[in-house]
């Protein structure tokens, strides 16, 4: 009786929106269902702030020597940077933060026979667990969205500050590029410069039935960055060969502008690339690397399909984690505790070993994304089988 006391008190106060509510009063989430949503969302919030906020002071004493020593602004410091940094790693880590949010407040409910008191009322285990599904798929949806529009753009900021003043290792060049630019044409690249966006020695063969129709050469090839159009370059000192039988045309110019189906970022890779496309764009650069016949792009797959298998584990952390903490214990949560933070480090472990497998050796890159979700879900159904009815 002592824990439904309890209940009633944390409920008082609470109200529930307008659009919820139905005629007679009644309504499909009830205020028990808010409770636990508020003490869930309250709980991953807090969470985060802490964990980052750690994560922040760290990340300042190791880099604060390379930002004095490269004379960055404090302006870009906390806005380029820092302001980018924190929901990118916040994303990352988000299935760790809702395991430690259930297992928190969830144990307490536990500890203070609150669940107890819910479970001998009648409410089932299955019941239960319906305001923390709710609170997963909003986590999870949040996630998705953040990691699939909003944080690729911080990236690009962030990943151009580090270029600038921490890391200076930024890929800005490539040599001997070869290219499937269209159907029956290859352009070739002797050298590539991504600061001034210019290339040399360029060469662009053009095939029907394997056989070549025509030939394009320039000294120098520049992408036209200002051009209200993509794939805009312009050729200077260019020869072009066209072939006609047994005859061959030769025109020759100091500086042409032409449309090659080529971008500078198919031309440079660098570390990380893959997290500064937003999802749409992710699945339009792996397709036109696809119908190029580019073997590049299973680094892009995996982070594509990652992005939706990661949202998928709020909820299956969190069946876990109030699976194994609602039940209440005399020895307290210690060593469960301690396994759902095992577990949840697994977790993100797997998944990058797994992205790994599918980058050096050939596993599906959607079979490498899911792995991780699919031998979890079997154990939170164990889990589950094994919780308080």
């Amino acid at each position: 009786m002592q824990g439904i006391k309890r209940i009633f008190q944390h409920l008082k106060g609470i109200k529930l929106p307008s659009f919820l509510k139905r005629d007679g009063g009644k309504f499909p989430i009830k205020r028990m269902d808010w409770y636990i949503i508020n003490k869930f969302i309250g709980t991953y919030v807090y969470s985060i702030f802490l964990i980052i906020s750690i994560s922040i002071v760290f990340d300042v004493n190791e880099n604060l020597a390379k930002f004095t020593s490269n004379n960055a602004p404090l302006r870009a410091i906390v806005f380029d940077y820092y302001a980018n940094f924190v929901p990118y790693f916040a994303n990352l880590f988000s299935p760790l933060f809702v395991f430690i949010a259930v297992i928190f407040f969830t144990s307490k409910l536990a500890g203070n026979s609150e669940i107890i008191a819910m479970l001998a009322s009648g409410m089932s285990f299955k019941r239960l667990l319906r305001p923390y599904l709710i609170s997963a798929a909003l986590i999870a949806i949040l996630n998705f969205y953040l990691g699939s529009y909003i944080i690729p753009k911080g990236t690009v900021v962030r990943h151009d500050f580090e270029s600038l003043y921490k890391n200076n290792n930024k890929n800005t060049s490539a040599s001997n590029i070869q290219l499937m630019v269209d159907k029956g044409v290859v352009a070739y690249i002797s050298q590539y410069d991504d600061i001034r966006k210019t290339g040399y020695g360029f060469a662009l063969y053009k095939f029907d039935n394997k056989k070549m129709v025509s030939q394009m050469n320039a000294n120098v090839i520049q992408y036209d960055t200002i051009a209200e159009e993509r794939y805009h370059w312009k050729a200077r000192n260019y020869k072009i060969r066209t072939l006609k039988g047994m005859r061959e045309e030769i025109t020759s110019g100091i500086e042409m502008d032409t449309v090659i189906q080529m971008e500078p970022m198919d031309l440079v890779f660098s570390k990380g690339q893959q997290e500064t496309f937003t999802s749409p764009e992710l699945k339009r650069y792996i397709s036109k690397q696809q119908q190029r016949g580019s073997s590049n792009v299973v680094q892009y797959e995996v982070e594509y399909h990652k992005r939706i298998a990661t949202s998928f584990a709020s909820f299956i952390l969190t069946i876990i984690g109030v699976s194994l903490s609602s039940r209440k214990r005399k020895g307290g949560m210690g060593m469960y505790l301690g396994i759902g933070l095992a577990l949840s480090f697994t977790y993100i472990l797997l998944q990058t070993v797994s992205a790994t497998f599918a980058i050096n050796a050939d596993t599906p890159p959607i079979l490498a994304a899911w792995i991780p979700n699919i031998l979890y879900a079997i154990i939170a159904y164990y889990c589950y089988k094994q919780a308080p009815s």
